[in-house]
C-alpha cells in the first residue's frame, strides 16, 4: 500500500485520495474551510496550502520540493511524498489567509450563535497572527432573510461557497448564488426564490462561521451549555442518525450525525424541526381512570390496577386481550408490552398501529443512481419502527397472526376482544374513524398509552401518559431493515413514563412482585436474545449502537455501558 509522510507521520492511503483526506483519516490537522466530503472540491479558501516534496524519477527518486504551495484538498496523495503544513512557508500562508478573512469580519463573537463551535475562532487562535494590522473602515454587509428557517449574516461570510454548492449538487434547487465581486461579493438568493427545500437547513451545519444561522435556535442557548446525545430519527422510517442537543431537560436543537451507511452528512428539515411535539402543551398531563362514566385524574398505581382488572375480566368473560403496538415505539417496548399482555391472556391478539405515509420517497441529488454513495432518500413513511414492531410481535406470537391496523380494528368490532391495550406516541393526530368506531362498544375496556391528547382519551377507560423517543432508549428498524440503537436524551417529562417502563410496572403487578424493574433497553435486548434467539436474537447481536459516553446518568439509576 502506498504511503505518504504528513508532518512527520507515516500514513498509508488508497490511490485517488487527496492529501487532506489522508491527513484527516490519520488524525493530522490541516486547516480547511471550503472543503467538505459531500461536495465538489473548489480549493478557494487557500488556507490548506501545504509544502510538498515529491520523489523525482529522473533523479533516482530523490525528494525535491515542488516550488509552489499546493492545496491539500485538491492535490492527490502520491507514494513517497513528504508534506508539511507546519513549515515556515505553509505557516506564513495560513497567517496571511486568516488576516485577509478577518479584514472585514465583525468582532461580534459574544453575540454570535456560532461562538464556541466556529471554525474561524479556532483557526484564528491556532493559525492566525493574534493582532490585526488593518486600520481602514470595515465593509458592512446586510443581514438577509433567505428562507423560512435561515438567516444570512453576510458580513460574517468568508465565501467558502459550501452553501452554494450544496443547493446545486445535493438539494438540486440552486437557490443560492454568489453576487458581486471582490470585497463586496456576497451570498444571495435568486430574486423571488427563497431557500426553501426539504434539505435547506443543512447549509446551517455546512457554514464554518456564523453567517447562516437557524432562526429557531437564534439567541436561545450558548453551545457550551448544550449536551449532545446520539440518537436516531424518531418520526420517519429513514433511520437518520442525529444529535439531540439539550439543556435544562429540554431539547434545544437537532443536528445530523454523520453515517455513510444511512444519511451521509444530512437530515431533512422535517426531522430537524419535527421534535417540537416533545414539549407540546397538548401532552397528557396525568393518568386517568373512568369513574361513574367520566375520566378522572389518578395515580399510576391505581390506573395500573384498573388496567389489569380490565384485562382479567375480558379473559374471564371468554374474550381476548388485544394489543395494538404503535410503530413509534422501540422494539424492546413492543416485546415488553407483548409479554405483559400474554401474562394474562396467552392467546392475546396482536396488531401493528397505523403507519402514516405521505406521498412517495424522494431521492437526492435528483436523478442520482441507486448505487451512488452520495444518494440520500427522504422516506414517505412517517414512523420509525413499523418493521421492528412487526418482527418482535411475530417473534413473541409464534404461529399466531400479527394483524394490520385495519384488521385489528375489525377484530375489535367483531366482539372477540374484551380489553384493548392501545399505544400511540405519534407527533400529530393519528386517531382514525375506524378506530373510533371500534372503540364505541360499551363492552370493550380500553387502556390507552399515548403522548398527546386526542379523542381517544375521552373514550378510554384508563389513560397512561407515555414518553417520546427522546425520553427513552431503544432500537428502531429503518426502511432498509437496519437495526439502530438510540439513547435517552432528556428525562421523561412528568408525569409521563416510557411504554417499556409501564409494561414492566404492569408485569410486576401481574406477577405480584413488590419492586418493578427499571427499563433499560440494553438489558431487554439481552433477554430477547435468550428467549428466542432465532427471531429476537438479532436485537442483541445486530444492533448498530451510536458512540456513547462511559456512563449514562439518570434520576433512577446509573447504567454501566
Amino acid at each position: 500500500m502506498p504511503t505518504i509522510q504528513i508532518n512527520g507521520k507515516e500514513c498509508e492511503f488508497d490511490q485517488g485520495k487527496t492529501i487532506l483526506q489522508v491527513a484527516s483519516a490519520n488524525g493530522v490537522e490541516i486547516p480547511s474551510y471550503c472543503y467538505h466530503d459531500g461536495l465538489s472540491i473548489v480549493a478557494s479558501c487557500r488556507i490548506c496550502l501545504v509544502e510538498v516534496w515529491a520523489p523525482n524519477p529522473r533523479n533516482d527518486n530523490k525528494l525535491e520540493p515542488i516550488p509552489k504551495l499546493l492545496p491539500a484538498c485538491q492535490t492527490p496523495a502520491g507514494d513517497g511524498q513528504v508534506v508539511y503544513s507546519d513549515s515556515p512557508k505553509a505557516i506564513a500562508n495560513q497567517k496571511a489567509v486568516m488576516e485577509y478573512l478577518l479584514i472585514n469580519h465583525p468582532l461580534d463573537c459574544p453575540v454570535c450563535d456560532q461562538a464556541g463551535e466556529c471554525g474561524l475562532q479556532d483557526y484564528s487562535y491556532n493559525y492566525g497572527r493574534g493582532v490585526s494590522r488593518f486600520e481602514e473602515t470595515k465593509i458592512k454587509q446586510p443581514k438577509k432573510d433567505v428562507g423560512p428557517n435561515i438567516l444570512l449574516y453576510s458580513d460574517r461570510c468568508i465565501m467558502c461557497t459550501r452553501c452554494v454548492r450544496f443547493t446545486r449538487e445535493v438539494s438540486g434547487d440552486a437557490e443560492l448564488m454568489v453576487n458581486g465581486r471582490g470585497a463586496k461579493e456576497q451570498i444571495d438568493v435568486f430574486p423571488g426564490k427563497a431557500l426553501d427545500n426539504p434539505l435547506a437547513s443543512n447549509v446551517i451545519d455546512l457554514c464554518p462561521v456564523g453567517a447562516l444561522l437557524d432562526k429557531d435556535f437564534l439567541f436561545r442557548k450558548r453551545v457550551w451549555d448544550l449536551t449532545s446525545t446520539p440518537s436516531i430519527d424518531g418520526i420517519t422510517s429513514s433511520g437518520d442518525n442525529l444529535w439531540i442537543e439539550h439543556a435544562d431537560d429540554k431539547i434545544c436543537r437537532i443536528r445530523p450525525r454523520d453515517n455513510m451507511d444511512v444519511n451521509k452528512w444530512w437530515i431533512t428539515d422535517e426531522v430537524r424541526y419535527g421534535w417540537k411535539f416533545v414539549h407540546s402543551e397538548d401532552r397528557i398531563d396525568a393518568p386517568t381512570r373512568r369513574q361513574f362514566g367520566a375520566p378522572v385524574k389518578t395515580e399510576f398505581n391505581r390506573a395500573y390496577d384498573d388496567a389489569i382488572d380490565g384485562m382479567r375480566k375480558a379473559v374471564a368473560d371468554g374474550k381476548h386481550v388485544g394489543l395494538l403496538v404503535s410503530p413509534m415505539l422501540a422494539c424492546e417496548e413492543a416485546y415488553l408490552l407483548a409479554q405483559a399482555v400474554r401474562a394474562i391472556d396467552p392467546n392475546a391478539i396482536f396488531g401493528v398501529g397505523p403507519i402514516p405515509t405521505f406521498g412517495e420517497d424522494q431521492v437526492y441529488p435528483p436523478g442520482v443512481a441507486d448505487d451512488d454513495p452520495k444518494r440520500f432518500v427522504i422516506r414517505a413513511e412517517k414512523c420509525p419502527n413499523s418493521r421492528g414492531v412487526r418482527r418482535v410481535l411475530e417473534g413473541v406470537a409464534d404461529a399466531q397472526t400479527v394483524w394490520s391496523f385495519e384488521d385489528f380494528a375489525a377484530k375489535l368490532r367483531s366482539g372477540q376482544v374484551g380489553c384493548a391495550v392501545i399505544t400511540g406516541g405519534y407527533p400529530s393526530d393519528w386517531v382514525t374513524d375506524a378506530l373510533k368506531n371500534a372503540m364505541s362498544s360499551d363492552d370493550l375496556f380500553v387502556v390507552l398509552m399515548d403522548l398527546l391528547s386526542s379523542p381517544l382519551c375521552d373514550a378510554a377507560d384508563v389513560v397512561l401518559p407515555s414518553a417520546s423517543w427522546a425520553e427513552k432508549s431503544g432500537t428502531f428498524e429503518n426502511a432498509n431493515g437496519r437495526l439502530q440503537g438510540f439513547m435517552q436524551a432528556i428525562p421523561c417529562i412528568e408525569p409521563s413514563r416510557a411504554e417499556g417502563q409501564m409494561a414492566l410496572d404492569l408485569f410486576a403487578k401481574i406477577e405480584e412482585d413488590e419492586i418493578p424493574l427499571i427499563y433499560d433497553a440494553m438489558w431487554i435486548r439481552q433477554e430477547m436474545a435468550s428467549v428466542n434467539p432465532a427471531t429476537l436474537g438479532v436485537f442483541a447481536s445486530d444492533v448498530h449502537m451510536p458512540p456513547a459516553p462511559e456512563r449514562i446518568e439518570s434520576d433512577m439509576q446509573t447504567v454501566e455501558l
